[in-house]
C-alpha cells in the first residue's frame, strides 16, 4: 500500500485516493513529531499501512511480511520497546477525532470486550466473563471510550482491566512491563479516567452512555454529576430508587406500576432493517444533588424491560433521553468494525506497553477509515446508493492501491453492492409498515 505522496490514483466518484492520502498522511504527520527516530516513523508507517491492508492477518509476523521485512524484528519493537511517546499519540488521537467528528451533541460511551488467550503470561490475562465470548473464559479485558456524534463515530482511548490477582503480583507484574504506578482500578474507574482525559483534552460531548457493569457503580454516577456530563446508564432490574423522600423501590416494580398510557412509541435511532421502534415511560425520580433525576424504561415487541438511570442538569424533553439510550450499540459496531478491518484483536502481544500501543495504531487505522467514508460520502450524492460503509471504503482504497484491476470495474461493483443494500433496506422498512428513507 505504500506509495509516493504525490501518487494519485483515481477510484471514481466514491473514493478518490488523493483524499484518502491526504488524510492517511496528515496523520501520519501529526504523530511524527512522538517519535524521536526516522526507524520508528517510517515503522509505524508501514504499520498502520498494513493494518489497512487486505491481509489474512494483523499480527507482527503478517504485518513485517506485508512491509517487506526480512523478520517481524522492527515491528516488534516498534510496540515493546523503542522510544516514544504514547499518550501524546492517544492525545493526536482524540484531536484527530475531534477536528472530523467533533459536535455539541456529542456522545461519549464506554464498553468492554475481551480478547481469548491461551497461557498465563499475557498481561492481565486469567479465567473471567467475556461478553465476546459469552461466558467464562481465560481472556484479556480492554475498557474502551467511543465518540458519537451526528457526523460520526469512532474508538477514542482504552484501558487494559488488570485484575487483583495481577495488580497484588508484584514479579508477575514487573515481568509484564506493568508500570509501577498502575494500581487496581475497576472499570468504571478506567472509563472515568477516560472521559476525564477527554475532557481535559476539550472533547465536545455533552453526553455519557454505557451498560449495566458502569451503571450500577454510584461512584461513577457522582462523578459525571460533578463533571457536569449528562448521562444514560443502563441498570439491572433489583437496583433501588427513591420514590419519595421516604421511599424507595426496585425499578423493576415502578415499572410494575405504571398505567398503560404511561408508556410512549419511540424510535432509538435507525438500524439496518428500519427504525427501532420501543415503547419509553418515563419517571421522576429523587436523589441526592442538584439536576434532573429520572428513571428511564424501555419495552420491546417481546415484552422485555430495560432500564436506565438519567440525570442532566437542566431539563430535556423524552426523545433526546431516548435517542441518546440508542446510541450505545454504536460501540458495539465500532468493535465489530475494528476488529474485522483493521485487526483491534489479533495482536501478538503479551507485555503492558506492546498491548496499548497496538490497540492505539489500530484505533488511528480506524478512526482514518471513518474520515474518508465521512469525507467521500458527503462529497458525492447517494443516487439510490446506501452511504459508503468502512468496510467499503477499505475495499475501494486496496484495490486501487494493491491492484492493477481498472479503476471503473471496482467502483462497477461497488456501485452495485451499494445499490443491492439500498434495495434491501428499503424492503426491510417496507415489511415494517415504514416510509423508505433515503438510502
Amino acid at each position: 500500500m505504500d506509495k509516493p505522496n504525490n501518487v494519485v490514483v483515481a477510484v471514481g466518484p466514491s473514493v478518490d485516493a488523493t483524499v484518502w492520502w491526504q488524510v492517511f498522511e496528515g496523520v501520519l504527520a501529526r504523530i511524527g513529531a512522538r517519535f524521536a527516530r526516522a526507524e520508528p516513523r517510517r515503522t509505524v508507517r508501514e504499520l498502520l499501512l498494513g493494518l489497512l491492508a487486505p491481509i489474512e492477518r494483523k499480527n507482527g509476523w503478517w504485518l513485517a511480511e506485508q512491509a517487506g521485512h526480512a523478520s517481524p524484528d522492527r515491528m516488534q519493537r516498534l510496540l515493546r520497546t523503542a522510544v516514544w511517546d504514547t499518550d501524546a499519540v492517544a492525545g493526536d488521537l482524540r484531536d484527530f477525532v475531534f477536528e472530523h467528528l467533533g459536535h455539541r451533541d456529542g456522545i461519549l460511551v464506554a464498553d468492554e470486550t475481551g480478547y481469548l488467550k491461551k497461557g498465563n503470561h499475557s498481561v492481565g490475562v486469567q479465567r473471567q466473563y467475556s461478553g465476546t465470548a459469552g461466558r467464562v473464559e481465560n481472556s484479556q479485558i480492554g475498557v474502551f471510550l467511543a465518540y458519537v456524534s451526528p457526523r460520526g463515530r469512532t474508538l477514542i482511548d482504552r484501558r487494559l482491566y488488570l485484575p487483583s490477582a495481577w495488580s497484588d503480583d508484584e514479579r508477575r507484574c514487573a515481568a509484564a512491563g506493568v508500570p509501577d504506578e498502575v494500581l487496581f482500578s475497576t472499570k468504571p474507574e478506567l472509563a472515568m479516567a477516560m472521559i476525564d482525559a477527554a475532557v481535559a483534552a476539550g472533547v465536545p460531548a455533552r453526553w455519557f452512555i454505557a451498560d449495566e457493569a458502569y451503571g450500577r457503580d454510584p461512584v461513577l454516577r457522582a462523578g459525571l454529576r460533578e463533571r457536569g456530563i449528562a448521562h444514560v446508564l443502563a441498570v439491572a432490574c433489583n437496583t433501588n430508587v427513591n420514590t419519595t423522600p421516604v421511599q424507595r423501590e426496585r425499578v423493576d416494580r415502578v415499572a410494575a406500576l405504571l398505567p398503560e398510557q404511561a408508556w410512549q412509541t419511540r424510535s432509538a435511532g435507525p438500524g439496518s432493517k428500519g427504525h427501532r421502534f420501543y415503547d419509553w415511560a418515563w419517571v421522576t425520580v429523587l436523589d441526592e444533588g442538584d439536576g434532573c433525576h429520572s428513571l428511564l424504561v424501555r419495552r420491546g415487541g417481546d415484552g422485555q424491560l430495560a432500564y436506565y438511570l438519567c440525570w442532566s442538569a437542566v431539563p430535556v424533553p423524552l426523545l433526546r433521553l431516548v435517542t441518546v439510550a440508542g446510541s450505545r450499540w454504536s460501540v458495539e459496531e465500532a468493535f465489530q468494525t475494528a476488529k474485522g478491518q483493521v485487526g483491534l484483536d489479533q495482536y501478538q502481544c503479551r507485555g503492558w506497553t506492546a498491548w496499548h500501543r497496538f490497540t492505539l495504531l489500530a484505533m488511528i487505522a480506524l478512526a482514518v477509515l471513518t474520515v474518508v467514508a465521512i469525507a467521500e460520502g458527503a462529497a458525492s450524492s447517494s443516487d439510490g446508493l446506501i452511504d459508503l460503509t468502512l468496510a467499503e471504503t477499505r475495499r475501494l482504497i486496496n484495490t486501487a492501491v494493491h491492484t492493477t484491476a481498472p479503476a471503473d470495474l471496482a467502483m462497477a461493483w461497488s456501485r452495485w453492492r451499494r445499490r443491492h443494500q439500498a434495495v434491501a433496506k428499503r424492503s426491510h422498512y417496507k415489511r415494517r409498515h415504514e416510509p423508505a428513507t433515503s438510502a
